[in-house]
């Protein structure tokens, strides 16, 4: 196939989408997003999966990736992550926070001071309109609608966790991306009614009628075609058949799984893996899958009195951030109420909890690439709670957790708690073994293709995505975050998109 674009965008999920939808605002720029999943045209053509924001599209629309938390726990689970247009801006629960200014500072003084904060606020308010607040930090007519709930609209058990935190003492907070603030109070949220406000419904549904734009869904992307250290192509696969697209400037947007899995195909890795493979070498790149990033939370699990927990309810309303004791990094840590677990095989009893989850972690895990088949699987290691710190946060907010439990307004809503159990709370050692079994991942993979400076071994793309030693070549998601940050990642990954997608269409990079 001939060069017809000026721009291919592999991945349409909380980046790609954007980008796509922001570079052909120039209708000089003609664009190729290609997207693995389905496309959907509006959102009248939604499945249920897909609009349904009370609780997480798990299956019908999903990559099929699996996780090994720790060497403690009980084998492998699912990690969900959308296979769609809207990527898992389309499946998730629609948090919708931004995290802390010092977060997006660490970034610049790693890759470089395009991430200092007062370059990425900007982009999050030009990605929303929110609804709520109308103030300097908030934006007013951007493409995602964000809201928060009312105390009206809380379900019985949202509305007891927050009486619980004001009980304890807890200062509330009516604006959790007002970096100034702390406490509980309700979750900024892109949803409007039980519709996720994903990234097709609101950024690339705007463009998909451009002429200068075309999404090629239900493709597989085997692998850019490197010579010469320079993109010329990228061979793809649609229903079975074979092709191959020239390019010359090639956007990976695939997310932290699938981003290393296509650098690795294409030759950019670690030589050890790309040798082992039988891949040939186009740039020596260790850092590609060296260091995986993500949330490690953990549950009090409550049993809940009759009729007070149901799987037709918002899952998630509200949270409470704090400051864990000891800590220098503010609000580093998450306390969420959950108003119904979800189980992944959707067998069993409702149940209802209160997740800890450490929000600035110092472990991380790993990607292993075992195979160069476009259908495997990179092995995911996530080393959840190997780090000592990030074990005595979790032990302290699963504490609080059961502070919360433990005050009448959740005795109203709960029967008892079910886990931990009493004598894991009585013995340090006990609870902290349970907690390594226990962990799991918060769905906020990251930092596996890390940006940062030329001379950091690790470090695989520069601060404007440009991977080194390939030219034309860019990432541009959550794998580029050399650090994680305080946030649920969708906002920040669309704050990414944004700000790639005003780079490439002004042509900055």
């Amino acid at each position: 196939m001939s060069g017809d674009y000026d721009l291919v965008v592999i991945g349409a999920g909380s980046a790609g989408g954007v980008i796509a939808t922001r570079v052909t605002e120039d209708a000089k720029k003609r664009v190729l997003l290609i997207e693995a999943g389905p496309d959907y045209s509006d959102a009248e053509a939604l499945p249920d999966d897909l609009q349904n924001v009370n609780k997480n599209s798990l299956f019908a629309h999903d990559w099929g990736f699996i996780y090994q938390p720790n060497p403690f726990s009980r084998g492998t689970v699912p990690l969900p992550r959308g296979k769609v247009v809207g990527g898992s801006s389309a499946v998730n629960t629609a948090i919708a926070l931004r995290g802390q200014p010092e977060d997006y500072d660490e970034w610049a003084s790693i890759a470089g001071p395009e991430w200092a904060w007062e370059r990425c606020l900007p982009a999050f308010k030009r990605l929303e309109s929110d609804q709520d607040i109308h103030n300097e930090l908030h934006g007013c007519d951007g493409p995602i609608p964000i809201r928060r709930h009312t105390r009206e609209e809380l379900v019985p058990m949202q509305r007891a966790s927050m009486d619980a935190a004001k009980r304890l003492g807890y200062p509330e907070c009516p604006d959790h991306n007002d970096p100034a603030t702390t406490g509980y109070g309700p979750h900024p949220m892109n949803k409007q009614g039980r519709l996720r406000m994903s990234v097709a419904i609101t950024y690339v549904a705007q463009a998909r009628s451009r002429p200068n734009l075309t999404i090629r869904p239900h493709t597989l992307v085997r692998r850019v075609v490197i010579r010469d250290g320079r993109v010329t192509g990228v061979e793809v696969e649609t229903d079975g058949a074979m092709e191959t697209i020239d390019a010359t400037r090639v956007v990976l947007c695939g997310g932290s799984i699938q981003t290393p899995a296509m650098l690795v195909r294409s030759g950019v890795g670690p030589r050890e893996a790309l040798e082992r493979l039988g891949v040939a070498v186009a740039k020596d790149a260790p850092g590609v899958g060296a260091r995986l990033l993500d949330h490690p939370g953990s549950m009090v699990v409550m049993a809940p009195r009759p009729g007070i927990a149901h799987g037709d309810q918002p899952m998630i309303q509200t949270t409470l951030r704090y400051t864990a004791k000891g800590s220098d990094d503010f609000n580093d840590m998450q306390l969420e109420p959950i108003s119904f677990g979800q189980r992944l095989d959707e067998r069993g009893p409702l149940f209802m909890g209160l997740a800890a989850v450490v929000e600035k972690t110092r472990g991380h895990g790993r990607l292993w690439f075992e195979s160069a088949d476009v259908d495997a699987q990179p092995v995911i290691e996530s080393n959840f709670l190997a780090d000592e710190w990030d074990l005595e946060r979790m032990v302290e907010g699963i504490e609080i957790g059961i502070r919360f439990a433990e005050t009448p307004e959740m005795r109203e809503v709960c029967e008892a708690v079910v886990r931990p159990r009493p004598e894991e709370l009585a013995d340090k050692e006990l609870m902290r073994a349970w907690l390594r079994r226990a962990c799991g991942s918060g769905y906020h993979p990251s930092g596996t293709t890390p940006m940062g400076a030329p001379d950091d071994e690790l470090a695989v793309c520069d601060q404007h995505g440009r991977v080194f030693g390939v030219e034309g070549l860019f990432l541009a998601d959550a794998s580029i975050m050399p650090t994680i940050p305080r946030a649920n990642t969708n906002i920040p990954t669309i704050m990414i998109g944004e700000r790639f997608g005003e780079w490439l269409r002004d042509g900055v990079i």
